[in-house]
């Protein structure tokens, strides 16, 4: 019987048409790319999430220690920042950025004054670095209103940190800031002395 070269040519035709072998590798080739892009979209915000979790708490111990303390100089606040390294293991410290400031409330003006305030920088070997503050002496900052009490004393901490994805596929590749910041109240004196006297004996609270 004779086929004409139309009528092979439909048979083939039906024939692709009929052959599933591969569906299978199509449906892989279109899949996997969404996959892979979910899969670490996911880790990369699990990872910022715990890094944003870590800095709100190296900004709750930073003011937590130092508010424990009658005094401090810089080496107790280059300890302190020691601590904060061990919390944001195993994520580099060389990124942390954070500072302690006390402030008082002044009873006559009611404005928020700094007294002294001290920045803390961590190497990428470790090394603690205690330097001048973008806060100066004298300086009016912000303080919540119920937080304000005339002539009480308030430890401020702040941190940031700029977290970078490994491969930044959902995330920006420049990086995500974070950050966070924490008030407390001296603990042990009405204020905390910086920088502990070399005689030992605490002075009066200043009022800036």
């Amino acid at each position: 019987m004779m086929v004409s070269p139309m009528h092979k040519i439909a048979l083939r035709a039906r024939a692709l048409l009929d052959d599933c072998r591969g569906i299978v590798a199509v449906e892989f080739a279109v899949i996997v790319p969404v996959m892979l892009v979910m899969y670490f979209g996911m880790e990369e915000f699990a990872s910022a999430v715990a890094v944003n979790r870590k800095v709100t708490i190296v900004a709750r111990t930073l003011s937590d220690l130092t508010s424990q303390s009658p005094s401090v100089q810089d080496a107790d606040l280059a300890s302190f920042a020691q601590t904060a390294k061990a919390i944001l293991t195993p994520y580099d410290p060389s990124i942390l950025k954070s500072s302690v400031t006390e402030i008082y409330i002044d009873p006559t003006t009611h404005v928020a004054r700094v007294q002294w305030s001290r920045a803390l920088t961590i190497d990428r070997l470790g090394n603690v670095t205690v330097g001048v503050s973008s806060h100066t002496a004298s300086q009016i900052v912000f303080v919540p209103p119920d937080l304000k009490i005339d002539g009480t004393y308030l430890i401020f901490s702040e941190v940031s940190y700029n977290y970078k994805p490994v491969i930044g596929y959902v995330m920006a590749k420049t990086g995500v800031p974070l950050s966070d910041f924490t008030y407390t109240r001296p603990r042990q004196t009405a204020c905390v002395i910086y920088p502990t006297p070399s005689s030992g004996a605490l002075p009066n609270c200043p009022q800036l």
